[in-house]
């Protein structure tokens, strides 16, 4: 796997594909993985063809309902104050 920074990935792009030929290129940001190249058939294999994103979360075991819940702020609002 090929790693490159965004800076690098923006100036030698042709090469970042070449690189995406043999396998993935991951591109950092700030030194943190942040995104990953790859064919497109690489990602139709990864896929699994063509699925939608929500076919792919629907198939995904059931994990049962989430409960979420959001606190409420006491605090009253306030005026907003433009300088």
């Amino acid at each position: 796997m090929v790693t490159m920074t965004s800076r690098e990935f923006n100036q030698h792009t042709n090469a970042a594909k070449l690189a995406a030929a043999r396998g993935p290129v991951v591109v950092s940001d700030r030194g943190r993985p942040g995104h990953v190249l790859l064919t497109y058939e690489a990602y139709l294999k990864l896929t699994g063809g063509t699925r939608s994103l929500a076919q792919a979360f629907a198939a995904l075991p059931d994990a049962g309902d989430i409960e979420v819940e959001f606190p409420r702020s006491s605090e009253l609002p306030r005026a907003a104050v433009l300088e």
